[in-house]
C-alpha cells in the first residue's frame, strides 16, 4: 500500500514537471511518446553490457517471435537498435507509466536480463498474468543483505517469477533465500559466456601447435615473452610468435625494441600476416590470432593489470599460460588451473613452461580441449530456457529456436 501510494505521488510530481517543459528523455520513460508497437516478448536489459551479454538469447527469440527491447540508457538504446531490434527507453517503475506501456505492447512474456528487480513492474505483470522470466540472474552478497531488510518488497517480486536462470550457484542460493520459489529455478546460464561458447574451434594442425599468441600485452610483458620464445625456438625450430598489443598505439615503441634486439619481424598494420615474429598492432583481429595459435599467454597477468579474459582462448581450444596477476578473472583462472586447462607461471618460469608445451603438442592440445570444456560447462545450454519462453508465448509449442552455432 505504501509503495503504491508513493509511486502514484511520484508519477503526479513528474507529470507536473512535464507541464513546465520537462526533458524529452523523461517523456520517453513515462511512455508519453507514440513510439510503441505490439510485441510478444518484452526484453529488458539495463544497458550495453547486459545487452551484449544477452545478445545470443535475444537474437534467438527475435528469430521466432516479435520482440521489443527496453533499456535504461541512451547508449543501450543505440546498441539495441544497431542490432536491428525494435527498442525504446524502459518505462519508469510507476503504475500509470507501466500501464500505458503494457496496454500498448501487450506482451505475452516479460524477460529481464541479469539483475533488474522492480516491485511495481513485478506487481503489474502478475496482475495481468504476464509470465516474468529472469535470465542470467545475479545477486551479490551485499545486494542480498540490502534486500533482506526489505522483505515486503523483494518477496512479492520473486514470488511471481515464472522462471529464473541464475548466473552462478551463489546467486541462485541467495535468491532462493530471499523468496524465489524452487519451481521457478532453471539451469544456470552465464550470459557473458554464451557467445564465446558458440565459437567453432579450428581443427588441430602442426602449424597451430608451433604458434604462440601473446594476447593483449602491456608494457613490461613483451620483453620476457620474447625471451621465452627465443629460448623455446632453440628446442622447437620454426615456432612462431604473434605479439598482440593491448594498445596498438604502443606499436612504434615495441618496434624500436625489436629492432634494437636485431630481430626480424612483420608488422600487421603494414600488411604482414604470416611472419615468424608478427607484431599484431591492429584492432578487431584477435579471433584470427586465436585461431592460429595453439598456445596463448594472456596479457595483463605477468604485470599487475588484473589479467585479461581466459574465455576467448578457451573458446578457440587454445592452451593457456598466465601470470600471477589475474584478479579480474580469479575464479575462472583458478578453475582452469585446477583441471589442467591453464598453467600459472611468472616471468622466470615462462621459458620452461613455453618450451615444454611447444615440445609436447599433445599436451597443449589437451589443455585447449579442457579449457573449451570448462567454457561450455560454465556457459550452460540456453536451449531449454528458450523452449520454455517459447512455450509461455505459445503454450504447447516446441521448437529449436537457437539453431546451430
Amino acid at each position: 500500500m505504501i509503495l503504491a501510494a508513493t509511486t502514484r505521488l511520484a508519477e503526479t510530481v513528474l507529470h507536473g514537471r512535464l507541464l513546465f517543459g520537462g526533458a524529452a528523455r523523461l517523456r520517453a520513460r513515462m511512455m508519453l511518446d507514440d513510439l510503441l508497437a505490439r510485441a510478444e516478448i518484452w526484453v529488458h536489459a539495463a544497458s550495453v553490457g547486459e545487452l551484449n551479454s544477452a545478445s545470443v538469447l535475444i537474437e534467438a527469440l527475435a528469430a521466432r517471435h516479435s520482440v521489443l527491447v527496453t533499456t535504461n540508457s541512451e547508449t543501450g538504446l543505440e546498441r539495441a537498435r544497431s542490432c536491428g531490434w525494435p527498442a525504446v527507453l524502459a518505462p519508469l517503475d510507476l503504475p500509470g507509466t507501466l500501464g500505458r506501456f503494457l496496454d500498448t505492447v501487450r506482451p505475452k512474456v516479460a524477460v529481464t536480463v541479469e539483475a533488474e528487480l522492480w516491485p511495481t513492474r513485478a506487481r503489474l505483470l502478475a496482475e495481468r498474468s504476464i509470465p516474468h522470466v529472469i535470465v542470467g540472474a545475479r545477486m551479490s552478497e551485499r545486494s542480498a543483505r540490502r534486500w533482506s531488510r526489505l522483505p515486503g518488497l523483494i518477496g512479492p517480486v520473486l514470488k511471481n517469477v515464472a522462471a529464473l536462470s541464475a548466473q552462478d550457484a551463489g546467486s541462485e542460493a541467495r535468491l532462493r533465500t530471499l523468496g524465489l520459489p524452487q519451481q521457478a529455478i532453471q539451469p544456470r546460464l552465464d550470459l557473458k559466456l554464451l557467445a564465446p561458447s558458440r565459437v567453432v574451434p579450428p581443427a588441430p594442425s602442426s602449424d597451430r601447435d608451433r604458434t604462440v599468441l601473446a594476447a593483449s600485452t602491456h608494457p613490461g610483458e613483451d620483453e620476457p615473452i620474447l625471451d621465452a620464445w627465443l629460448a623455446a625456438r632453440e628446442g622447437t625450430p620454426g615456432c612462431r610468435l604473434i605479439l598482440a598489443l593491448r594498445h596498438p598505439d604502443r606499436a612504434d615503441q615495441v618496434t624500436a625494441m625489436l629492432a634494437a634486439r636485431g630481430l626480424a619481424f612483420g608488422r600487421r598494420s603494414a600488411g604482414a600476416e604470416d611472419h615468424p615474429l608478427l607484431l599484431a598492432d591492429t584492432l578487431g583481429e584477435m579471433p584470427l590470432w586465436y585461431d592460429r595459435a595453439g598456445i596463448c599467454i594472456t596479457g595483463g597477468s605477468l604485470v599487475d593489470h588484473g589479467g585479461h579474459t581466459p574465455w576467448e582462448p578457451a573458446a578457440h581450444a587454445t592452451a593457456i599460460l598466465h601470470g600471477p596477476h589475474v584478479a579480474n578473472f580469479a575464479d575462472a583462472y583458478a578453475t582452469l588451473d585446477q583441471v589442467g586447462a591453464a598453467q600459472r607461471i611468472d616471468a622466470r618460469g615462462l621459458p620452461a613452461a613455453l618450451a615444454g608445451l611447444l615440445a609436447d603438442p599433445a599436451a597443449a592440445r589437451g589443455m585447449g580441449q579442457a579449457a573449451r570444456q570448462v567454457l561450455a560447462e560454465r556457459a550452460g545450454d540456453p536451449a531449454p530456457l528458450l523452449d520454455l519462453i517459447g512455450n509461455l508465448v505459445n503454450p504447447g509449442a516446441t521448437s529449436d529456436i537457437l539453431g546451430e552455432g
